[in-house]
């Protein structure tokens, strides 16, 4: 495995069990500040792996990481999860306005 360079997250190589994708996108979602967002496709290109493949990792097994600390590029969360997700942000001081995150507020990794 590789280190990423901003969060210090393993990376799987190319030759990555879905297992191993499974850790890396857990490793990136822990190290994502109290107060701050990702999105799908930002914790992917840090893995090397679509936001559709985050989304599955986070469903399938991502309780333990604080998950909803990322949200779809446009700053809405997930239906299934919205009113949950909102609250637990907006407890953590993340301002959310008309259902979605301010992202050029709160949006890591900085650019």
């Amino acid at each position: 495995m590789r280190s990423d360079h901003l969060t210090g997250a393993a990376r799987p190589g190319p030759d990555r069990a879905p297992a191993d994708v499974d850790e890396a996108v857990y490793d990136v979602v822990e190290s994502i500040p109290a107060g701050r967002v990702s999105t799908y496709g930002a914790v992917g290109r840090l893995v090397g792996v679509g936001p559709r493949r985050v989304a599955r990792a986070l469903s399938q097994g991502g309780a333990a990481v604080p998950w909803y600390r990322v949200v779809r590029a446009d700053g809405s969360a997930a239906e299934p999860v919205r009113a949950r997700q909102l609250a637990l942000l907006a407890a953590e001081g993340v301002p959310v306005r008309r259902q979605r995150v301010d992202l050029a507020a709160v949006l890591w990794p900085d650019d």
